[in-house]
């Protein structure tokens, strides 16, 4: 539906649409029959999912799928044969963790709708029956007529009908901090951005100075920040790139799972083997194939980045926002506060004919000159000083009075130069003017906008002489103001005059005239010098910086220019000439634009969406209600933790507590960080679990032929391994060391590499080839620990006879050698090109530790009677020390001579 655009109606036409009264407001009776059909003044909150339908979303997945059905067939199988169901609760267990980790993770949209109505909770000042009377925000109607004062929050959307110099602060809205003056007079253009709507008062906006009165146009959903509520609602959060390919690769496992149990199953039966103990094997089999700790572990290793994120100033909410955080092609970034110091500062003066930079002016260049620039500065100024030197007020104002105490001038002219009169600032004069006392004279000082200013002046001053015939000196002074505001500079001009008493009400109407013009400042909200760095770092690092503001292009475009945003052929649009672009339009033009000014919430919101149509993963950042829905849209959102909203926080999946852009480069690099070591991980389990399935695979393949080597006649006990054995090994001895991989430092290249595509698998064609012979290594030297247990024992051993010895002792040296040989190969995944003695063994102590105590439980199952019973293996074949110390450490010179040859698979 087209939205009315209120600002372009006359304020008689906006009464009778509204049926209302400019004095005297609604009737109660009014009143009553448009709250029922507008309902109450307050946002909704979208339909919410319950408790247990977020649990019974986590078991769609189907790699869970898969082991559920596992644990029932275990289960079946364990009661119908005495043996009990422990498989089947180790693996219950392992699925409802998951479970209960997922809820947890879900509640930022509603968090986001409750801080978003919570700025809708304050009391109004109404007139009805032409009566003034205070009322609940949420009561409000269409056409109720609104009082407001400095200090009150704007409870709708208002057409302004009176204003006295008004001003509303509507960085929520817009995210630029500077308020905004406003008017009551119709505006023409039809195409314009929320910050250019003088005649309008938004919804969740301060009133900072000044009085006025409105008419309510819009209530609850249908005002601006209403429609930010809506886009949080319909904003759905996509899967980040990390958990897309794990659950590719954990359909992948699943299916390959199936097919393998499906094959053995088969081959089992064709063997004369009993169709329950297939089962067992089968059910092996899927437990091998699916990594069930990977999920979990991938968890713990992002929750490990969180927690170093904290130490450089990034609160994550969102686990998966730190891989995401590494994967980013794009940052969308705010500039106030952000790129910028969010401090208007002055930075260049004009006096004396001369622009001069600020921090280039030395104590004795201070002339007579200067120092009456400077005092109409600091006396022409309603600045607060506090008692720390605290300054408060309007943002351009105190950058004068700063400007002042840079160049050593002393609080105490305030106490020596007291002010008897004033003409406070007007947005029609854009000037103000206060009288002081200076000496036993009386001084009067203006200062302003360069044409209004100019138009006041009668004479100029350059090196304490007064000049009187100002006109040939006017295209000068616009020259140079023109000169400054190509840098983007704000500029304001400052005059004097003397006189010889302190003027009367009616005099002062007229003081503003004959004055004597001394000089300008240009002041600008300037760079981060951190921002600048982190740009060019970016740069390097393959990302593309794009600047979203609501602030002026030119402003935008000199910013962009001085940070290294916008170079070349990159181009700046406004927020109105993306109006005009369909979203295919935006979609094929997206990458020529680095900044976007003067742009809405919707904006925000489709130019996240152009890049994320480009195949691009975007980080966006923001601090104003304004971005909320583009902080939720973009692939990870990062909100302000100093100067942003809670709605923005609650929205964002990162809280910046510096408010810095080099933060988020930092929160860059950390990502990627973790995001190569999550890879380790992969890389470390699905190598093992690969061994795993070749070891089952081939042990059932080969039963007949082992049954014949090794003279054992019962072929249906000649299992290799059992579920549970290797249930232990991927859930504890498996998963410490794929924990200690997430401490593992940077490589010192990690910021001079592209991003990884997000479109790019797990499966590159290095990871694959590393994790299929790297598999095939650990399951070879698994099935050859077997054979030597199963041929090297020539007598019976604890009552058994020498057939049970044969296999109870194979079945001890294969759990022994797969568990310790894939403890000793995760050395190899910590680099793919390096040797592990060029990278280190001691710089990550913590892998070092849990190797030992992942060792030491294996050896527990094997010292401790009552586990020993649990898991099949009653005895410890001290016999054959020698050749398992051999397969232990094989891993580690197989790969070595790997990487030597230059085999080891390419490295993306």
């Amino acid at each position: 539906m087209e939205r009315k655009k209120w600002f372009n109606k006359e304020i008689e036409e906006i009464e009778k649409e509204l049926e209302t009264n400019k004095e005297n407001g609604l009737k109660e009776e009014q009143v009553v029959k448009i709250r029922e059909k507008k309902g109450y003044n307050e946002l909704q909150a979208a339909k919410k999912k319950t408790l247990l339908q977020r649990f019974l979303d986590q078991f769609k997945d189907f790699s869970i799928i898969v082991l559920i059905i596992a644990a029932i067939v275990s289960g079946i199988v364990g009661i119908k044969q005495g043996e009990g169901i422990t498989d089947t609760v180790i693996i219950l267990i392992v699925v409802l963790v998951n479970a209960i980790i997922g809820v947890a993770q879900e509640s930022k949209a509603e968090k986001s709708l409750e801080a978003l109505q919570k700025l809708s909770d304050h009391a109004s000042k109404v007139i009805r029956d032409g009566k003034l009377r205070v009322i609940p925000a949420k009561e409000l109607v269409p056409g109720d007529l609104v009082v407001l004062d400095t200090g009150d929050y704007i409870p709708a959307d208002l057409r302004i009908i009176e204003e006295v110099n008004l001003k509303s602060q509507e960085s929520s809205l817009t995210g630029e901090s500077v308020p905004i003056e406003k008017s009551s007079e119709i505006i023409k253009e039809t195409e314009i951005g929320i910050g250019d709507r003088k005649n309008m008062l938004f919804s969740s906006s301060l009133v900072t100075y000044g009085r006025g009165k409105g008419i309510v146009v819009e209530t609850g959903m249908t005002t601006e920040v209403g429609k930010i509520a809506s886009m949080i609602n319909t904003t759905e959060k996509q899967d980040t790139p990390l958990q897309q390919k794990l659950n590719k690769l954990g359909k992948t496992l699943g299916i390959a799972a199936l097919i393998i149990c499906i094959v053995i199953f088969v081959l089992g039966l064709i063997q004369g083997k009993e169709p329950i103990q297939m089962f067992m094997t089968a059910v092996s089999l899927a437990v091998a194939a699916i990594p069930e700790g990977l999920a979990a572990v991938s968890t713990i290793v992002l929750a490990i980045g969180v927690q170093k994120m904290v130490k450089k100033n990034a609160i994550v909410k969102r686990l998966p926002a730190v891989e995401t955080l590494g994967s980013s092609t794009v940052i969308c970034s705010d500039k106030t506060g952000t790129l910028t110091q969010n401090k208007m500062t002055v930075e260049k003066i004009y006096w004396n004919e001369a622009i001069r930079d600020m921090d280039n002016i030395q104590d004795d260049e201070i002339d007579e000159e200067l120092k009456k620039l400077i005092y109409a500065n600091m006396l022409c100024n309603d600045t607060k000083i506090s008692q720390d030197g605290t300054l408060t007020g309007d943002p351009t104002e105190t950058a004068l009075v700063d400007m002042a105490f840079k160049l050593n001038f002393d609080p105490s002219l305030y106490d020596r130069t007291p002010r008897v009169q004033e003409i406070p600032f007007d947005s029609d004069r854009k000037l103000m003017t206060t009288v002081n006392q200076l000496n036993g004279k009386y001084v009067v000082f203006t200062k302003g906008g360069i044409d209004e200013l100019l138009n006041r002046c009668s004479a100029y001053e350059i090196n304490n002489e007064v000049h009187q015939n100002i006109g040939e000196y006017v295209n000068k002074i616009r020259e140079k103001n023109e000169e400054l505001a190509k840098d983007a500079l704000r500029v304001l001009g400052c005059a004097y005059k003397e006189i010889d008493h302190i003027p009367s009400k009616e005099e002062m109407a007229q003081i503003e005239n004959d004055l004597i013009f001394i000089g300008m400042v240009g002041m600008i909200d300037p760079p981060r010098e951190e921002a600048k760095v982190a740009v060019e770092k970016c740069k390097t690092a393959g990302i593309k910086v794009v600047m979203i503001t609501g602030d002026h292009k030119i402003t935008a475009t000199a910013i962009a220019k001085k940070l290294g945003i916008l170079e070349n052929d990159d181009e700046a649009i406004t927020g109105s000439e993306l109006e005009q672009m369909t979203d295919e339009e935006l979609v094929q033009n997206v990458r020529k634009y680095s900044v976007y000014a003067r742009v809405s919430p919707e904006h925000k919101v489709r130019i996240v969406n152009a890049w994320q149509k480009n195949g691009e993963v975007v980080a966006m950042t923001g601090d104003g209600v304004n971005d909320s829905p583009a902080l939720k849209k973009a692939d990870i959102g990062c909100a302000m933790g100093v100067v942003g909203t809670d709605v923005a926080k609650e929205a964002a999946d990162v809280i910046l507590t510096d408010d810095n852009f080099a933060t988020v480069v930092s929160a860059v690099e950390e990502g990627r960080r973790i995001y190569d070591n999550i890879l380790k991980v992969i890389q470390f389990l699905l190598s093992s679990n690969v061994g795993e399935i070749i070891v089952l695979f081939f042990a059932t393949l080969l039963t007949p032929l082992f049954s014949k080597w090794f003279g054992i006649t019962d072929i249906n006990s000649l299992e290799i391994l059992l579920p549970i054995h290797i249930l232990w090994i991927n859930l504890v001895t498996d998963s410490l060391p794929a924990l200690a991989l997430a401490f593992d430092p940077a490589n010192s290249d990690i910021m001079q590499r592209k991003p990884v595509k997000p479109g790019k698998g797990v499966f590159t064609k290095g990871m694959t080839w590393r994790v299929i012979y790297q598999g095939v290594m650990i399951g070879g030297l698994t099935l050859a620990a077997f054979m030597i247990g199963l041929g090297t024992t020539k007598t019976p051993i604890n009552g058994l006879t020498l057939e049970q010895s044969k296999i109870e002792v194979g079945q001890t040296m294969a759990f022994i050698t797969l568990a310790l040989s894939e403890l000793t190969h995760v050395f190899n995944v910590r680099n793919n090109r390096k040797s592990i003695f060029k990278t280190g063994i001691f710089n990550n102590m913590k892998l070092i530790g849990a190797v030992v105590i992942s060792a030491l439980l294996v050896f527990v199952i094997l010292w401790i009677p009552g586990l020993r019973e649990i898991f099949s293996i009653p005895v410890l074949p001290t016999e054959n020390i020698i050749e398992l110390v051999c397969l232990v450490f094989a891993p580690i010179v197989i790969v070595e001579i790997f990487k030597l040859l230059n085999i080891n698979g390419k490295e993306e």
